[in-house]
């Protein structure tokens, strides 16, 4: 049975096997139980029991004032037997578990049993101490309801209108050296030419145009050199295929792929914009004409995009890591959106990063915060073939923590800065989730303070 535990469960269990230990009894009795429930109440659950003014000494005391537990004989057994009353408990807490869909036992599935259970006297007690159990029983009722297939995501429908922060976000673009050469010697091309305005051909012209960059080298695997280009851009008759909307600095198509850019380079756990991710970018948008150049020449978007990011997955950016795995649990409740949920156990899952450790150092594990955010979002259809794509908050997310990153100079968006970033966020899934998990902002942001001084 124990199999199905999570962990924070069994740790509910072994610490009523404790406290029967402290107490020199000769079985672990359901009033042990409730005691260890209290001890290792978080969260939603530790509101509830502090909302009726209980601690562990109120309880203990009223504990030991209504039940007369056999005492053994001052020999203390390695393993103490449970009560068959407490057996019971378990019983019902597995098919709690089961009704509301759940492939495990939550440590809420045990507290409703416990509270649901007159065998014993722990809803006495409670009683005793002002515990309104009916009340409390439809709280937790709730929070057990985990397995529901929701098509729906909750953060799905949250629109913003970024226009304007794009347009303040192409400053940002050319701050690395690499792709502030590509700028400067897209100029220049575009001073030679008859047009004022930067395209995509311009831009993919300068980043061909670098010999000796490993860019460069990846199109030539694909027979792009900067000569058969530059040849296919001068039969280009017209421009019309840059336009599709209002003429900026950049042509309509060339502001779409440097922002495209922008949003791959944060994707890709970077704080600036290389080459290469203004290359994705336009594979991205597959609009204007560098794109209809590369197409002429038969190059497969696919594989040159996997040539371009290979790589840069061999150097295991943190957040790329966080990235891949959010998409993986988001798989794996049949949704193709990934929302702050999914950041949070992708955080947790990349294991090595400030995030994932600071976590771990709040008691927060990857088997537990699975089964909180089961609870918020449901399930969705279990075959998903479509393109996972994010919601505007875990989008709003993303840029907090590259801003969080090129504040600190790092040329990498780290884990830490994927925590401190859901934290900006107090009404998202994440934030309720760690909630439930007993966990707070104040305790995040202590936490990596604590380890980037260490």
């Amino acid at each position: 049975m124990f199999e199905k535990f999570t962990e924070k469960a069994i740790n509910v269990v072994s610490a009523s096997q404790n406290l029967a230990k402290e107490m020199h009894t000769i079985k672990v009795y359901p009033e042990h139980l409730l005691l260890a429930l209290f001890d290792e109440a978080k969260g939603i659950s530790l509101k509830i029991f502090k909302s009726y003014n209980i601690n562990h000494e109120n309880l203990l005391n009223e504990i030991e004032k209504v039940k007369d537990f056999p005492k053994n004989n001052g020999t203390i057994k390695q393993t103490l037997p449970f009560d068959d009353d407490f057996k019971e408990i378990l019983k019902k807490a597995l098919d709690l578990a089961n009704k509301s869909g759940n492939p495990t036992i939550l440590y809420e599935h045990l507290f409703l049993s416990v509270i649901s259970d007159r065998k014993s006297d722990n809803v006495k007690i409670l009683e005793n101490l002002g515990f309104d159990v009916y009340k409390s029983k439809i709280l937790l009722e709730k929070l057990v309801q985990r397995k529901t297939k929701r098509l729906y995501h909750p953060e799905e429908d949250e629109k913003t209108d970024n226009t304007e922060n794009k347009a303040k976000e192409t400053d940002n673009i050319f701050d690395s050296k690499e792709s502030s050469e590509v700028f400067e010697r897209a100029v220049a091309k575009l001073s030679t030419s008859n047009y004022e305005i930067l395209g995509t051909e311009q831009i993919l012209s300068s980043i061909l145009e670098d010999k000796e960059s490993e860019l460069t080298k990846i199109f030539a695997q694909y027979g792009v050199t900067s000569e058969n280009f530059e040849e296919k851009l001068a039969k280009i008759q017209t421009r019309q295929s840059e336009y599709e909307g209002r003429q900026i600095i950049f042509t309509p198509n060339a502001f779409t792929t440097m922002n495209m850019a922008l949003q791959t380079a944060k994707e890709l756990g970077s704080s600036v914009v290389l080459p290469e991710h203004i290359v994705l970018g336009l594979l991205k948008t597959k609009r204007g004409i560098a794109y209809d150049i590369l197409k002429e020449l038969k190059i497969p978007d696919d594989d040159l995009a996997h040539s371009i990011i290979k790589p840069i997955e061999k150097q295991m950016p943190e957040t790329l890591t966080i990235l891949r795995l959010a998409k993986e649990e988001a798989r794996r409740l049949g949704r193709n959106i990934v929302g702050t949920e999914m950041f949070l156990l992708g955080i947790i899952g990349e294991a090595t990063g400030i995030g994932a450790q600071v976590l771990t150092e709040l008691e927060i594990n990857i088997k537990d915060a699975r089964a909180v955010v089961e609870s918020l979002i449901g399930f969705g259809d279990e075959y998903y073939d479509k393109e996972i794509v994010f919601t505007e908050r875990a989008k709003r997310v993303l840029e907090t923590a590259w801003e969080l990153a090129k504040k600190n100079h790092k040329e990498k968006i780290e884990s830490a800065h994927m925590l401190l970033a859901l934290t900006t966020e107090p009404d998202s899934l994440a934030m309720k989730a760690l909630e439930q998990l007993g966990v707070d902002a104040v305790e995040i942001k202590e936490g990596v303070k604590k380890f980037q001084e260490a």
